[in-house]
Parts: C-alpha cells; sequence; structure tokens
C-alpha cells in the first residue's frame, strides 16, 4: 500500500524521529476547544528544511496528507489530520538563526515559541510584539495570521512577516519575499502563504520585522456601566488619535471569572484594559489624556499599573482569562468563536452578541482586542450534549450572520481551520472559489492540510 510503502521509508530514514506509537498519536487528535478530528497515521520531527522536502516528496510520491503542527495552541482544529496522513511536527525546528538590529529584522525556525524569540532579543532592545496570548510558535502563528492584543499599535503576522522558506507539496523548497524594507517586484507570495493554514506549504523559515522595546510603558483597568460605555470609549479613544499599545474589553462574567482566578476584586462590571508605549514624557501625556477621556465617558475604578510586576499581574490574568472562564463551569469545554466589524459597528455588534447569549440556556462571557474591532464569545458546553452544541453553534451563526451584515468578517484572528469552514462562503463568495483554484495549482493532490480553509472536491 502507497501510505505503508511512504511511512515505511520515512521510519527509516528518520530513526527516533518517527513515531506511530497511539498514545502519541493520540496528542494530535485534540485541539484547544470542542474542535475535534482524525488522528494521522505518523508524526514526523524535522530538523531541518531538507528533512521537510525529503518528507513532502515521499508524501507526494505515495499520495499521503501531511498536515503541520507548532504548538496545537489553534482554536478551530487548524492542525487536525482529518484524513490521516503523517503529522509534520516542527517542534525540533526551533533554533533564531540569525538577528540584524540595525535593520530591525530576525530569522527563526518555525518551531521557535514567541516567548522564547523575545527572550533572545532582550539584550538587543528589540521585540517581537505579536501576541495571541498563548505561547505559540512563530510558524503557526504566521500560518493563521495570528494578531491578539498588541495589534491595535503593531499589527498582526501579515504586517510583521517580511520573508519565508516554504516547502511545496513536490517538495520544492521556495523563498519569499526579502529583508528589505519593500519590494514592487512580482506576486506577493508571502502574503499567499501567511494566513493559509498549511494548505498550500510548510514553512521552514521566517524573516520577521523587530521592533523597538519603548522606553516606558504604563497600563491601567477601568470599569464602566455599560458595555455601551465601554465600547464607545474605545471608539472615541481612536478617534482622538491616541495611540495605544493594547485596548482590551473585558464583559461582567468575563470580569467575575478573571476575580475568581487570579485573587483580583474588580467590580463585577464592563471593563477596559489599556497599555501605552512610547517616551516618558508621550506615555504620560497619553495616559493623561485616555483618562481624562474615559472620565467624559463615565468609567469608575480607574487603577494604574505602572511598575513592571503589576503590569505582568494584569496582563497576565487577561491572557489567564481562557482557563478562568473554563472554571466557571467545571468539566466543561468551549466553543471559542471570534468575529471582527468597522469599529463603528462593534458597541452594536457586542450588546446584540450579548442578547442573544442571555436569550440562551448557555454561559458565555465576551472579551476582545476592541481597538481593532475583534472580540470573542467563549460559549461553555458539554460537547456530549447534542441540544447545548446546538445552541452553541445557532448562537454561532448568529454572531457570523451579524458580523457579515454589519461589513465584518467571520473572523478577525481565530482563523477558519474545520470549525468555520462552513461559513467561507457567505463571507468570500466567487472568491472562494479562486482559492480552491490557487490551492489546486500548488497541490493538485490536496494532500497539505486536507479538509481546511477551501471546498473540498
Amino acid at each position: 500500500m502507497p501510505l505503508e510503502a511512504a511511512l515505511t521509508e520515512l521510519a527509516h530514514r528518520l530513526g527516533s524521529r518517527f513515531s506511530r506509537e497511539a498514545s502519541i498519536l493520540a496528542q494530535y487528535g485534540q485541539s484547544e476547544t470542542h474542535v475535534t478530528g482524525g488522528l494521522p497515521d505518523a508524526v514526523v520531527y524535522p530538523q531541518t528544511s531538507d528533512d521537510v522536502a525529503m518528507i513532502a516528496r515521499m508524501c507526494a510520491k505515495n499520495g499521503v496528507p501531511m498536515v503541520g503542527w507548532g504548538a496545537g495552541t489553534s482554536l478551530e482544529g487548524h492542525a487536525l489530520a482529518l484524513k490521516g496522513g503523517v503529522t509534520v511536527d516542527f517542534s525540533q525546528m526551533n533554533q533564531m538563526l540569525a538577528i540584524y538590529p540595525e535593520d530591525m529584522l530576525c530569522v527563526v525556525q518555525p518551531g521557535i515559541t514567541r516567548e522564547r524569540l523575545n527572550e533572545e532579543l532582550r539584550a538587543t532592545g528589540l521585540f517581537f510584539p505579536v501576541d495571541p496570548g498563548a505561547n505559540a510558535t512563530l510558524g503557526g502563528m504566521a500560518a493563521t495570521r495570528a494578531s491578539g492584543t498588541t495589534a491595535v499599535r503593531y499589527g498582526t503576522m501579515r504586517d510583521n512577516v517580511l520573508g519565508l522558506e516554504v516547502v511545496l507539496a513536490d517538495g520544492r523548497i521556495i523563498r519569499t519575499g526579502t529583508s528589505a524594507p519593500k519590494s514592487s517586484a512580482g506576486y506577493d507570495l508571502t502574503a499567499l502563504f501567511v494566513g493559509s493554514e498549511g494548505t498550500l506549504g510548510l514553512m521552514t523559515e521566517l524573516t520577521l520585522r523587530l521592533h523597538g522595546q519603548p522606553e516606558a510603558v504604563s497600563a491601567a483597568v477601568c470599569a464602566f456601566a455599560t458595555i455601551a460605555d465601554a465600547v464607545d470609549c474605545v471608539i472615541a479613544t481612536i478617534q482622538s488619535g491616541i495611540p495605544m499599545a493594547r485596548i482590551e474589553f473585558l464583559d461582567e462574567p468575563t470580569v467575575a471569572a478573571c476575580n475568581a482566578w487570579a485573587a483580583m476584586a474588580m467590580p463585577e462590571t464592563p471593563h477596559l484594559m489599556v497599555e501605552f508605549h512610547g517616551s516618558p514624557a508621550g506615555v504620560r501625556e497619553q495616559t493623561e489624556r485616555f483618562a481624562d477621556l474615559a472620565s467624559e465617558m463615565g468609567s469608575t475604578g480607574f487603577e494604574w499599573a505602572k511598575a513592571t510586576e503589576d503590569r505582568a499581574k494584569l496582563w497576565k490574568m487577561r491572557h489567564d482569562a481562557y482557563p478562568a472562564i473554563l472554571a466557571l463551569r467545571p468539566g466543561a469545554t468551549a466553543l471559542v468563536t471570534d468575529v471582527c466589524v468597522p469599529i463603528s459597528r462593534l458597541a452594536e455588534a457586542v450588546e446584540e452578541t450579548r442578547a442573544d447569549i442571555a436569550e440562551s440556556p448557555l454561559m458565555g462571557p465576551i472579551l476582545g482586542h476592541v481597538g481593532d474591532g475583534n472580540f470573542h464569545a467563549i460559549l461553555l458546553v458539554d460537547k456530549d450534549d447534542p441540544a447545548e452544541m446546538a445552541v452553541a453553534r445557532h448562537l454561532s451563526n448568529r454572531m457570523v450572520e451579524r458580523a457579515l451584515h454589519l461589513g465584518g468578517t467571520i473572523s478577525g484572528e481565530h482563523g477558519i481551520g474545520c470549525g468555520k469552514l462552513r461559513y467561507m462562503a457567505a463571507e468570500h463568495g466567487a472568491a472562494w472559489e479562486v482559492m480552491a483554484q490557487i490551492k489546486r495549482v500548488l497541490d493538485p493532490a490536496n494532500l497539505l492540510n486536507p479538509g481546511k480553509m477551501v471546498r473540498q472536491t
């Protein structure tokens, strides 16, 4: 059989970096949320681009699917092996390859995590700003076009990946982009692969844009009487030109969960969490302007966190919001969904979503990176209860329909995976078939992460 022939050859070539043990395979059939799927037939652990090219050639020759794997932190089942085959785990390709401080660039392998990258950059005075919350790998972040808490100032992975080395489905190795600040030469293949979720190629090297570590940082948390007041404050802050580094929204149930999880004592009302970066004078001016604006919008309980340890505690609380919310219903899992809408329609979208959840039998706290119109609902469910799952899917459908009606998108950062594939036609129309045509050109046998991103034939 072609599958067995491919796996036998890969086992011979990779030795201990090849596994078919059932306990190992089971680890790659799970996700962070309710989304589940098939198991791979084998897992491989490449250490070089040549390893990945060899794996791709062997799989292409025998018609074996390939699925890239980073840290496994995606939320829509992006890395599940729906058609079996080989999971390519990049955990052993985790090196910093080069740093160019003068150009504010670095070159990394895909398996390095964002936290380790910033540890290695600390002495340079530079940092990589994209922060999705989880300690994800840079390859996975690029594949899903991740963003997060700092996107309002520093942009998403789309803005911070300058070039790639990619292994195609047939084993060819190509390079996209350059280290130059800009280019007008040819198609932007880097942008094509960033966000393709491993359906067009396997990334083996990334050239990343870095930023200077801010001289001064200040953060704050403030409470509002209503969701509308909090979101209106976000809109007014943006329209006033105040350069925020982060601005996060937490609704009442999220605040309650964070209080219980992190031993905080915030009033259980809607909150904003903000952070400013810059020079000492600039940060002082920005924080004062925001404080005045928030006060005009009716904020209360305003608390600044200027000390490093206080800021770290504040943002750890925010990054721990997901496990904190899961703890509201022990034993439950979550249907975690996100949408993104124009800033002008954000209050409407959040309030209507909140009303939908309130009318349902489920708990569904809302939080988000509201500075760029992106918010999340964490719907707590018993995944073995068909009625609860049906309610959760209905609420998710309503969020998607509302976002599209308001001129937004079905996902601002979680991506598509297999969890949101059914919504792609509604957002993209005929353009979705164009995506499928690109997929067929680069991967005619549909071996790269099959079952994701495009309509399956």
